[in-house]
């Protein structure tokens, strides 16, 4: 079981660095971190989505990808359909420039996602992905005991 332990967590971790350097190393050309490549991809796939939205989908605290946004607004690659002070259930698009930058960074994403996954057949890769959202919800779970009560 210790090792069954330590494989598992060493690879997630490895997965995870891989996954931080890839995305700093291929946006570094465009300036951004990480929060403003999550919000720049996931409004090129939906096209327009709220903060809230984009806060449950990238996994990310509120405060950092409200700054982001506030950051891409500001360099003209996002625009938001409200003026209102609270944004929070407002939604958010691209502009034509924030437009091209997200088509290459879902371009580069889909480029690595081929090259990590090229020796893994469709049904492997099916069975990685449910064997993954599996585990995830079941710690997810777990992890439950944990949280406070508001």
């Amino acid at each position: 079981m210790e090792e069954r332990f330590r494989t598992f967590t060493v690879l997630i971790t490895k997965l995870y660095r891989a996954i931080r350097k890839i995305k700093n190393g291929e946006i570094e050309e465009y300036g951004l971190t990480n929060p403003h490549v999550s919000c720049l991809y996931y409004l090129y796939k939906q096209e327009s989505l709220t903060l809230k939205e984009l806060v449950d989908i990238c996994l990310e605290d509120k405060a950092i990808l409200s700054k982001a946004i506030a950051y891409l607004e500001k360099k003209e690659l996002i625009v938001c359909d409200s003026n209102q002070k609270k944004r929070y259930n407002s939604y958010f698009k691209l502009t034509e420039m924030g437009l091209e930058i997200a088509k290459g960074i879902a371009s580069k994403i889909d480029n690595i996602l081929g090259y990590a996954s090229s020796d893994i057949s469709d049904s492997e890769r099916e069975i990685l992905y449910r064997s993954l959202s599996l585990i995830s919800e079941k710690l997810d779970n777990y992890c439950k005991k944990y949280e406070v009560e508001e």
